[in-house]
Parts: C-alpha cells; sequence; structure tokens
C-alpha cells in the first residue's frame, strides 16, 4: 500500500517568479563583438517571452573580469567570493546563453577554464544555446565541434540551433534570422519549464 501524500494547493494569485535567463560571455573587447551578440540574443528571448506573457530576467557573467579568479580557482580547487557568486548564478539559471570567441581555431581559454571550474552536476537538464563569434566564417563549426561536446559532457540541453557571427555577418538579415530561431527555441524551453 503506498503512503498518502498530501499536497499544497497554490492560490493562483500568487506572485510569479520571472525566468532566469544567464548569460555567460568570454569576449575581451570593450565593446567585444561576442558582448554584442549575447546582448542581441537576450533581448531577441526576453521580447519572445514577454509576448507569450512570460517574465523574465537576464544577468550576464562576463569572463573577462573574472580571469584572474577563474585561474586561481582552477589551481586552488575553490572560488573566491565573486566568481561563486558567478557560479550560484548560474545554478539558479532557467536557461543559459553561452558564447566564446573563437581564437586560433578553438573556443576561449577563459571559457573552458570557467566551465572546468564548474560541478558536474550544475546544470543538468538546463537550456543552452550556444553562440560563437571569430573573425572568419571558416570557424563557424567550432561550436558544434567544441560546445556542443562540452555541454553535452555537463548534461546540458543544448538547443538545435545555434548562431555564429562571423564580421560580414553583422550587417546582413541572415543574422538576424539565426538569432531568432535560437530564441524561439529558447523561449519555448524556458516555457516549458524544463
Amino acid at each position: 500500500r503506498l503512503p498518502t501524500m498530501s499536497s499544497t494547493a497554490i492560490p493562483n494569485d500568487a506572485p510569479v517568479e520571472p525566468k532566469r535567463l544567464v548569460v555567460i560571455t568570454a569576449g575581451t573587447g570593450n565593446p567585444s563583438s561576442t558582448r554584442q551578440l549575447t546582448d542581441r540574443i537576450a533581448q531577441t528571448s526576453l521580447e519572445i517571452l514577454t509576448e507569450a506573457g512570460t517574465a523574465a530576467t537576464v544577468s550576464v557573467i562576463e569572463l573577462a573580469a573574472l580571469a584572474v579568479d577563474t585561474a586561481r580557482a582552477a589551481v586552488a580547487g575553490f572560488p573566491d567570493d565573486a566568481l561563486q557568486a558567478a557560479i550560484d548564478r548560474l545554478a539558479a539559471a532557467d536557461a543559459i546563453i553561452a558564447a566564446s570567441p573563437v581564437y586560433k581555431a578553438g573556443i576561449s581559454g577563459v571559457f573552458k577554464t570557467f566551465v572546468d571550474i564548474l560541478d558536474n552536476d550544475l546544470i543538468v537538464a538546463k537550456p543552452v544555446l550556444l553562440a560563437a563569434t571569430g573573425g572568419t566564417a571558416r570557424h563557424a563549426l567550432v561550436i558544434d565541434d567544441q560546445l556542443r561536446p562540452l555541454f553535452a559532457y555537463m548534461r546540458a540541453l543544448t538547443l538545435p540551433t545555434s548562431v555564429y557571427a562571423a564580421p560580414e555577418d553583422w550587417g546582413t538579415t541572415d543574422l538576424g534570422t539565426r538569432i531568432e530561431r535560437a530564441a524561439t527555441e529558447l523561449a519555448v524551453m524556458v516555457r516549458a519549464g524544463v
């Protein structure tokens, strides 16, 4: 015989917490093209969620500002307060937008080191929109070759559509179309409560 379980009904007028989107960006310029790309993706995601009646917020983790702390944590084995606060924000996220610049045909070392210090169970089943920027369109496969397997190892749910932007993409409508498609996928996952 199964034990009887009681449940407490949540009143319909109970305040609903906004969904939390967290951006991880490893751009180093000021402004960086990687940050500009994530800003566009985050803004489009917010607009789609708002239109669908879902409140959401965005916070940004700038990895360049945490580079020394991240390196120290990789060596010492534990993060300082600023880095722990970023990790806590990531743990509380309902969805993640993760973007890295491409250097020498690979993702940023700062990005990889940050992921290396995360607990393996931190982002299990969290929806992740992958993005990258680079100096040439020839590096577009870095997302599928390096970022997608990295987040698969972390057991996150990477979205089917990723967004890569080379310099020639910034003035095209195609970039906006890809951002819209990826942001729509993210919004669907967030609204589904995955």
